[in-house]
């Protein structure tokens, strides 16, 4: 089975690159592999960049997983959110560089990174779970709504809009687009820059700032869950 990450130590940033040679679907084994590479991270690094391959950076939950049975839908999508928190509470400063389409849980990675940096080019990002008869959990809206702006909160979550990388920054799921051949350069000189602020303070603000919007994910996790039951036809 190929890793689906790598890990690397660039001075002061730990460079996380999701690649399954595929669409970097999210599964079980990423979510045990990014959750040991941000252990990793929190241990000898300052920053952290969580980057895709070219042109993918994340399709989302893995499908046949999510097709499998209720309950390994259930399961997977539980542990992925546990992840997401976990990045969204990171106390190290986190750079998201979007190599290409980021959808559904892929679009979520981007909305739990402090700076969100895209490629410029025709990539999809957005959450699209209602396009395909999914209602989107408690977690995911409650990111949307922390990250994105209002005036495209509705259409991105109820009405699972996508959007290209300048409609993406206009929408919140990026900070700017720039040139694909820059991308990663670029977000590993953001997280070296953000890495120099005190780590004690940045990490203590983060956690002020996110602290009850993570305990609301968590603690209404397995509830919310716990009445989904696959697509709706209807």
């Amino acid at each position: 089975m190929t890793d689906p990450l790598t890990y690397r130590l660039d001075d002061t940033v730990a460079v996380i690159t999701l690649d399954d040679g595929k669409a970097n679907a999210i599964g079980h084994a990423t979510i045990a592999a990014l959750t040991e590479a941000l252990d990793r991270a929190e241990s000898e690094a300052r920053a952290v960049v969580i980057e895709g391959r070219p042109g993918r950076f994340s399709a989302g939950f893995d499908l046949a997983t999510m097709t499998e049975s209720t309950e390994a839908m259930r399961e997977l999508v539980i542990s992925g959110a546990r992840l997401m928190a976990r990045i969204y509470g990171c106390p190290l400063p986190t750079v998201a560089a979007c190599t290409g389409h980021a959808l559904a849980a892929g679009a979520l990675v981007l909305l739990t990174c402090d700076r969100r940096l895209g490629a410029a080019g025709s990539a999809k990002i957005g959450l699209n779970e209602v396009a395909i008869g999914m209602a989107l959990p408690v977690f995911a809206v409650e990111l949307a709504r922390e990250r994105l702006v209002p005036a495209e909160f509705t259409a991105a979550t109820m009405g699972a809009r996508l959007y290209d990388p300048e409609g993406a920054v206009a929408a919140g799921y990026l900070d700017h687009v720039v040139a694909d051949f820059d991308l990663v350069t670029t977000a590993i000189d953001e997280a070296k820059a953000l890495g120099e602020l005190r780590s004690g303070a940045y990490g203590r603000t983060k956690s002020v700032a996110r602290r009850d919007v993570i305990e609301h994910i968590l603690d209404t996790l397995e509830e919310d869950m716990a009445g989904v039951t696959g697509p709706d036809d209807s």
